[in-house]
Order: structure tokens, then sequence, then C-alpha cells
């Protein structure tokens, strides 16, 4: 018998996201650039030489993680890639407008 699969990245459920803990996550600078770069819907690779933001593969995975964590993203699996993916239908029914005026901002 095979174990059930855990999701190595795991993502709260939309009903669970607390506006505090999404403002946190996007108080930061380069936690911001990433949404805005997301904003197009569309799952981006994780890699860092996409993202032109001149930081640490390190540095730049702990911004991805504090992103998911607080309900903003989700990360795709796609065999040994991964790519990230802001959750823009969830979080627009869920804080009508927030999305929206964060990249007005």
């Amino acid at each position: 018998m095979s174990s059930p699969s855990v999701d190595p990245y795991p993502t709260p459920d939309i009903e669970r996201i607390e506006l505090v803990e999404v403002l946190r996550a996007l108080a930061d600078p380069a936690r911001l650039a990433i949404v805005r770069v997301l904003a197009d819907g569309e799952p981006h690779a994780k890699t860092a030489d996409v993202w032109g933001l001149g930081l640490q593969k390190s540095t730049l995975s702990h911004h991805f993680k504090t992103l998911r964590e607080a309900g903003l993203t989700r990360t795709i699996v796609k065999g040994r890639t991964h790519e990230i993916q802001l959750r823009r239908t969830e979080l627009d029914a869920r804080f009508p407008g927030l999305i929206d005026s964060v990249l007005r901002g």
C-alpha cells in the first residue's frame, strides 16, 4: 500500500487567508515586484534569471514561499520544473479590488 502523496508546496484554502497576512507579504518591494509580474495570470518559471531582481536563488525562494504561505500564489510542479502563479481569481473574489489597488499603488 502506497502512502498518500504530500504536496511539497501547500497553499492555504482561500477562505483561511487573512488580509493582514496578504498585506504583510505585499509590503516587501521584491515580493510586490514578483506580484506585478504575476498579475498577467500566467504561470512563470521560478528560475532566478527570469525575474531580473538581482536576488540570490535562496532569497528569491524565500520570497516565493512567503507569497505562497500568505495565500497569494500557488506553485505548479511539472516534472523537474516549478512555476508560480498568482491566485488572481480567488483573491479577487475574497478581497475585491485589493490586487488592482496594490498594482496601481
